[in-house]
């Protein structure tokens, strides 16, 4: 991954989405070449030179300022998870390192795996910025089996998503899921480029589908905080969840819990998604912390 041309590419997105209308600009004659925001557009309502803001949109970031990345920010009306996106971009590019070795494999600590094991009524798992699924509580494990037991390798949402036959089934709102777990991807390239076990993700999964191709030159990025999703068991059918994401600063690892709406049939399913774990032969296999997820 190139943060420079990431830089350009995020910007030229960014600014083919802003009508004139949008951006509050006066426009005259009807001819226009693009159907969104010029450069020099940009520049005004930054409140820099077109010069400095062609420069910046071919990735030369260097010298650019808080104030400057604000304006430009301001001008393209880039949202909370746009505007970190921008700022992690130009760093990247700023302070370019060298990609090191291959890390070691992660793991998830003792202690954080002894939290997810006492959250025995709601299912939980543990996940990084690449969707590389490092641990799980045992009703996560079995609310997320399919995934967890994917053919496509080590546990990881985006290759389950994207390369296993059964993600579409398993995930009833499958192209905004594919959405969401690009958009994630997208937002940890930004953080860290020089990833190496991300870069080989995503040249895995760019290989091998067009989906993920399409999404990817999109340059979407969001946070993945807070939210629903909708799922479709293989043993206890149609689940309705509200999420929470805790994050392990520490670790660069985030908990996901799951939960449901009381007395409503996604209670009930989750309910007998526990009574079927713990029949004997029920359940599902647990993901191994110690996997080295590199793919």
């Amino acid at each position: 991954m190139d943060a420079r041309q990431d830089i350009r590419d995020f910007l030229v997105s960014r600014r083919a989405r802003i009508t004139p209308r949008q951006a509050g600009l006066l426009v005259y004659g009807t001819t226009r070449r693009v159907a969104g925001l010029r450069r020099e557009e940009v520049a005004r309502l930054a409140g820099i030179s077109v010069e400095y803001y062609t420069r910046l949109e071919r990735g030369n970031a260097s010298g650019a300022s808080e104030g400057v990345l604000e304006g430009v920010a301001r001008a393209l009306q880039l949202d909370e998870a746009e505007r970190a996106h921008l700022f992690d971009l130009v760093r990247a590019a700023t302070f370019a390192r060298r990609a090191g070795r291959r890390p070691a494999a992660e793991r998830v600590r003792p202690t954080i795996q002894r939290i997810l094991d006492a959250m025995t009524g709601v299912p939980a798992y543990v996940r990084t910025s690449r969707l590389d699924i490092l641990a799980a509580n045992a009703l996560g494990a079995a609310l997320y089996a399919p995934a967890l037991t994917s053919v496509t390798g080590a546990p990881n949402m985006a290759r389950f998503i994207f390369l296993d036959p059964a993600a579409p089934a398993f995930f009833p709102a499958w192209s905004a899921v594919a959405s969401d777990a690009v958009a994630i991807l997208r937002a940890a390239a930004g953080q860290d480029p020089y990833d190496r076990r991300l870069s080989d993700l995503i040249g895995e999964l760019s290989t091998r589908s067009e989906e993920f191709r399409v999404l990817w030159a999109a340059h979407n990025v969001q946070f993945h905080r807070t939210g629903t999703k909708s799922l479709h068991h293989p043993v206890v059918g149609d689940l309705q969840l509200a999420y929470e994401a805790l994050d392990l600063p520490s670790d660069g690892q985030r908990i996901l819990v799951y939960t449901a709406e009381p007395g409503s049939p996604s209670a009930d399913a989750l309910t007998l998604l526990a009574s079927w774990l713990a029949t004997p032969g029920g359940g599902a296999p647990l993901p191994t912390p110690a996997a080295d997820t590199a793919g």
